[in-house]
């Protein structure tokens, strides 16, 4: 870990990597700059430990070294975090609608189809299908189902996962606890019939063999490479398979 202190640039300061200390002193004339592996050591370096003719300017360096260790911190846990888990997992479902207009009727004859993608330690496996008159919401969920049944196959079900998935409508009924408000009704919703509900259900029984994992929004076709490869294998699914 580095620490890149400017002691003379656009904005004097500590800075936790390369790219935003050479915005501050790229091109700024009389640029005074060096790199620490101690953060102490930077702050010497800036004379920020040193003592200061008034309390007006101790405050200030004080403030200004917090917000420089607050927002290593979160640069640092924001890191950490994205190498935190055991593997991901990516989803995503969709259908060929012909309707007349968005949210038109599928026809049985429309093509729908799931896929997933896992990886794990340097390893990874996918799986696609899918079928005829089906919705998009139908298979973002017959994509997790897959998944869920996938990972529990290769024995890593207990490990600390990331699945990501394009769909709110699957993500809430999850961490929103919708699946529980669902099931206390008989598998109804308060204002009438369940749709979709086998595949909740099925959704509700695998559910408890991840009690490690974490469940995440991605903005669909959004250069998010794991999404991009599901939504990709679906489509191909469609048109070599079907």
């Amino acid at each position: 870990m580095k620490f890149y202190a400017v002691k003379k640039g656009r904005t004097p300061g500590i800075y936790r990597t390369w790219e935003e200390c050479k915005k501050q002193v790229d091109g700024f004339s009389g640029a005074e700059y060096k790199s620490f592996t101690k953060i102490t050591d930077a702050t010497d370096y800036l004379g920020w430990n040193e003592p200061a003719e008034n309390n007006e300017l101790i405050k200030k360096d004080q403030d200004t070294l917090q917000h420089a260790i607050e927002k290593i911190k979160k640069q640092s846990k924001k890191k950490s975090e994205s190498h935190n888990y055991y593997g991901k997992i990516y989803t995503d479902g969709g259908s060929r609608n012909t309707g007349v207009h968005a949210g038109g009727h599928v026809n049985k004859t429309d093509k729908a189809a799931w896929a997933y993608r896992i990886e794990w330690e340097g390893q990874e496996v996918h799986g696609s299908g899918g079928e005829y008159g089906a919705t998009n919401n139908k298979m973002e969920l017959t994509a997790l189902i897959n998944a869920f049944k996938k990972v529990i196959e290769l024995g890593i079900n207990d490990k600390k996962l990331k699945f990501v998935l394009d769909s709110r409508y699957v993500l809430d009924g999850i961490n929103k606890g919708w699946i529980k408000s669902w099931k206390k009704r008989g598998w109804k919703k308060a204002n009438g019939p369940l749709i979709n509900k086998e595949e909740w259900q099925e959704i509700d029984r695998l559910l408890p063999n991840f009690p490690d994992s974490v469940f995440k929004w991605t903005k669909g076709h959004a250069k998010n490479k794991g999404n991009e490869f599901v939504d990709h294998l679906l489509n191909q699914y469609m048109d070599e398979k079907m």
